[in-house]
């Protein structure tokens, strides 16, 4: 009884919505039209599918060259008013701070991506296994200024771990909204990270080939495991094995994994995926490489 009371309204509706029952629109009525569709031979044109080979095709869009050059132009301001000035003439304390903050866009790319994958938004194990390898090696270069020294004062790690906790922050926020963002903005920071320690071996070449080398950096990049060393490595390129002799050898090592964090970000920022080889696999000796070694869009 009760299903019949609710479909007589029902029948009524859809002879009222047919144009030959009296008092019928003359326009074409939305269940008419909608009934129409579904009664149709014809296929329904496939939705374009994403594009899914990496977080900034999957999320992300194009920025445009402005958004790099203020990147570029918010990080150097930022190091040189900031670090550079409350750290001159402590320069393990200086990189302390530096290493301390690097490894902070790794583990927002992780939670981001954790967050995706719980949700069943998006997988992809490579990425979290190279941003874990990449956050791994910011944690080596952090022990080993710690083990130089770097974080014996106590204001020095207050201020390292008190920005890093407000950066993860914003990192998180900026992965969320644009990942090419994200790795642009961190592409940036691993610049002025190659440029910093470059200078440093310049600058203290002599000294540093006379001091011997920590024993974290020889376990990391010589003796010990090197599989997180390695998954590091991307753009279809060879791990590299550097030689570990003395602290000239430990800054130079360091020096050459901040162009892979570059090359790494720089790569993230179009089309290809992790495994899509290319010509940047060489360390130039020289800072001024970054233009050279950025993918086309």
């Amino acid at each position: 009884m009760v299903s019949r009371v609710f479909s007589i309204p029902f029948l009524l509706l859809l002879l009222w919505s047919c144009e030959g029952f009296p008092f019928a629109p003359r326009h074409k009525s939305l269940v008419t039209s909608r009934l129409r569709v579904v009664s149709s031979t014809e296929p329904p044109e496939p939705r374009p599918e994403p594009d899914q080979t990496n977080p900034s095709t999957a999320f992300g869009s194009p920025i445009s060259d402005d958004v790099k050059k203020f990147n570029k132009a918010a990080i150097g301001f930022i190091k040189a008013l900031v670090f550079d000035k409350f750290y001159a003439g402590r320069d393990y304390a200086r990189f302390y701070a530096l290493e301390t903050i690097a490894r902070v866009p790794y583990f927002s790319y992780l939670s981001v991506l954790h967050f995706y994958e719980t949700i069943g938004r998006w997988r992809k194990a490579d990425y979290l296994k190279v941003h874990f390898a990449e956050s791994w090696n910011e944690l080596h270069h952090l022990l080993i200024m710690e083990e130089l020294g770097g974080a014996d004062r106590w204001l020095d790690r207050f201020v390292a771990q008190h920005v890093s906790v407000a950066y993860f922050s914003f990192c998180v926020f900026t992965y969320l909204y644009n990942p090419t963002l994200a790795y642009n903005l961190n592409q940036s920071v691993e610049e002025h990270a190659y440029k910093t320690y470059d200078q440093f071996l310049k600058d203290n070449e002599t000294l540093l080939k006379q001091l011997p080398a920590p024993q974290v950096a020889k376990d990391y990049y010589r003796d010990g495991d090197l599989y997180m060393f390695d998954a590091m490595h991307t753009n279809g390129c060879e791990p590299r094995r550097p030689v570990i002799n003395n602290l000239y050898d430990v800054f130079v090592a360091i020096r050459e994994d901040e162009a892979e964090h570059v090359k790494t970000m720089a790569h993230l920022q179009t089309r290809s995926d992790l495994k899509t080889t290319d010509e940047t696999c060489d360390v130039p000796p020289e800072a001024p490489f970054f233009a050279s070694v950025v993918p086309s869009q």
